[in-house]
């Protein structure tokens, strides 16, 4: 039931956009609108200007066979702090994107309560952001965010800034029947997914969430098992197959020999480092004698575990 994909049947609303102006990227070509006053058409971009002049001469981007817009998009990415040379490369449609378009997202990414310390994360981590669809691709974003996972508009920003991805992700085609299926799962708490985990949402779940529950399965753990686990710590549909359930289960059955039915009531065994914190801890436990449980062994901070060891639990 639940190893197979969801095929939900989901809405796609839109709301218009509400504009909102801002002196971030604005191009020095851009004719002033005409409500704007004379005093205030010509002050500097004060991002642009708050940076030294050089700049513009000895950016390694920034060489002369580039157009003005380029040279334009490229100080413009560079000032919010982003790598343009990388962002450039990750979604070359920014090198056509027009400043306008550029700047009407992140006008609108500010009515949304992003600010502009945040976008040096969000775009560094997703350029495509840069060159989305206001009405088709950011607003559903948003929509979902409010309408599906009951975040109040205050929390925009505090969502985003967990997953900037979401941002980059088709709420019709990737969010909402991701949520569907994890809420088929068991997976309801909508607060824990939109501020802790939402990196779930942006998850396929035919690639990465189906083949991580598959392979739990393969290790013993019957489908309850695995739900409960899940339930329990969510995280666990984060983690790699290759660089984390497999080494830490090699570990934890042909070291520490211990059973299935302590693994699924401490399912967050795997969100422990294993050079770090789980092969240490289990050597000095086993070197004392004492019978720890798994839970108490990770979970004790040093100084709570080395009175553990001495006391015995």
């Amino acid at each position: 039931m639940f190893f197979t994909t969801p095929h939900p049947s989901t809405l796609h609303s839109t709301m218009p956009a509400t504009p909102f102006h801002s002196s971030l990227c604005f191009s020095s070509s851009q004719k002033p609108s005409s409500s704007s006053s004379p005093s205030n058409s010509h002050q500097p971009n004060p991002f642009l200007s708050a940076k030294p002049t050089t700049l513009f001469h000895k950016h390694p981007l920034l060489h002369s066979t580039l157009s003005s817009q380029i040279k334009e998009k490229i100080l413009c990415l560079e000032v919010m702090g982003v790598d343009a040379g990388k962002a450039l490369s990750l979604n070359p449609s920014l090198h056509s994107a027009t400043l306008q378009s550029i700047h009407s997202v992140i006008s609108f990414l500010q009515s949304k309560g992003i600010h502009q310390k945040d976008f040096a994360k969000i775009f560094g981590m997703c350029p495509k952001v840069l060159t989305s669809d206001v009405k088709t691709d950011l607003i559903p974003v948003f929509t979902f965010l409010s309408e599906d996972l009951k975040v109040p508009d205050q929390n925009f920003r505090r969502a985003i800034n967990k997953c900037p991805r979401l941002l980059a992700s088709s709420a019709k085609d990737q969010l909402k029947p991701t949520l569907f299926y994890l809420q088929r799962l068991g997976l309801k708490d909508l607060e824990a997914l939109a501020y802790h985990d939402p990196v779930l949402l942006v998850s396929s779940v035919e690639k990465t969430l189906i083949p991580k529950l598959k392979y739990l399965g393969s290790l013993g753990f019957s489908k309850s098992a695995i739900v409960g686990m899940v339930l329990r710590c969510p995280a666990l549909l984060t983690f790699s197959i290759e660089n984390n359930f497999k080494p830490k289960f090699e570990y934890f059955s042909g070291e520490m020999h211990r059973k299935l039915e302590e693994l699924e009531g401490f399912p967050q065994y795997f969100s422990f480092s294993l050079e770090k914190r789980i092969k240490p801890r289990y050597v000095e436990t086993e070197q004392s004698g004492k019978d720890v449980s798994l839970s108490l062994m990770l979970k004790s901070t040093d100084d709570e575990f080395r009175e553990l060891l001495r006391e015995g639990a």
